[in-house]
């Protein structure tokens, strides 16, 4: 589980086919990997990887930061998010799981892409940007106004809502320190709704 949080943006090192899926090497940047082991996962974009193989060392004697972590995505997984058409040198949000009394400061993220979106629109409102996601027909149900929503990973209010996109406002700080920093207009996305409302549509409809 994860919280929205992102702790860190890293960089796509390496993109290797690997038996008809592939491994992806991921510049971790500013997170740090003394805790991690294997088999751990990593949010990576709001999908979780499992750490394959990882180099915590740093920087080496020549000022190359060798850190960084290894990840195998699947067939699935590359037909059902963005990572799919990612390139070398893409800028990704980071986040490690959360562990038993971390504080939640987001919400409670599963790293189980819903849906992908896309950014319809960016607008200047006073000194944060009002953002808009096209979003899919099957996923407006569990989208709520003043609700949460995991874009890309990253945890966020919804401001507005309608049957095929939604509205969020993202403050300066939010932007600088995750990878809506290089997003545009135009960019697709990976969604993940709030789990409650998942549950709770569960709840209300029963089995389908």
């Amino acid at each position: 589980m994860f919280t929205g949080l992102v702790e860190a943006t890293g960089r796509v090192a390496a993109i290797e086919p690997k038996g008809g899926d592939v491994r992806l090497r991921i510049a971790s940047g500013t997170l740090g990997l003394a805790d991690v082991q294997l088999g751990d996962s990593i949010a990576v974009n709001g999908v979780c990887l499992t750490v394959v193989a990882f180099d915590a060392s740093g920087f080496d004697a020549s000022g190359f930061d060798a850190s960084g972590f290894d990840a195998d995505v699947s067939t699935e997984t590359l037909s059902r998010t963005t990572l799919g058409t990612w390139v070398v040198g893409r800028c990704v949000n980071l986040e490690k799981s959360l562990r038993f009394g971390d504080r939640v400061g987001g919400h409670l993220v599963s790293g189980h892409v819903d849906g992908l979106g896309r950014v319809i629109s960016i607008e200047a409102d006073a000194r944060a940007t009002r953002w808009r996601f096209a979003l899919p027909r099957a996923l407006s149900r569990f989208v709520a106004e003043k609700g949460s929503i995991a874009v890309d990973g990253v945890s966020l209010t919804v401001n507005a809502v309608g049957e095929e996109h939604f509205d969020i406002a993202l403050i300066p700080h939010t932007q600088i320190v995750t990878a809506f920093a290089e997003t545009a207009v135009g960019s697709a996305v990976n969604l993940e709704v709030d789990l409650l409302a998942r549950y709770l549509d569960r709840l209300k409809t029963g089995p389908r």
